[in-house]
């Protein structure tokens, strides 16, 4: 059976993706190859980040892998949070610190357009691979749900 790590420390969208995947692949997760360190994201883009991690992952173990990395792009506010949106409000912040900061920065805005991007970095026998998907959206005036 063909196996992968999944470059990764969200155990929840691991376990997604392998209901997803069934059992036609064997998906490995970071602890699987006794990686227990934060992978570095030190990228400008999605697209370096989740580069990033997909090459700590190859260029230490010579194993296929995969990462990826999601940013927020309010269009208002020229593509931001983007590749900040996890620590927007700031290193060691909640996503509940995150929200607020947004809605504070927003207030009084007409254009609430926004996107939420995803780029994936597949990495097979050495060979790096590129995938985006965009899921637009409007910014509340408000928190809802939770």
């Amino acid at each position: 059976m063909k196996k992968i790590v999944f470059a990764t420390n969200n155990f929840n969208k691991l376990n997604e993706l392998k209901r997803i995947i069934g059992d036609g692949m064997e998906i490995l997760s970071l602890n699987d190859i006794n990686v227990h360190e934060d992978i570095p994201e030190t990228g400008v883009t999605l697209a370096e980040n989740a580069s990033q991690k997909s090459h700590f992952i190859y260029d230490r173990f010579h194993l296929d892998c995969f990462s990826d990395d999601t940013g927020l792009e309010v269009e208002a506010l020229e593509g931001a949070p983007g590749v900040y949106s996890a620590r927007y409000a700031g290193e060691g912040c909640s996503y509940e610190d995150n929200v607020n900061k947004l809605l504070r920065e927003m207030k009084g805005m007409e254009n609430r357009k926004a996107a939420f991007k995803t780029v994936i970095s597949l990495i097979l026998d050495g060979k790096e691979t590129f995938f985006e998907g965009r899921v637009a959206g409007t910014i509340t005036t408000e928190k809802h749900g939770s």
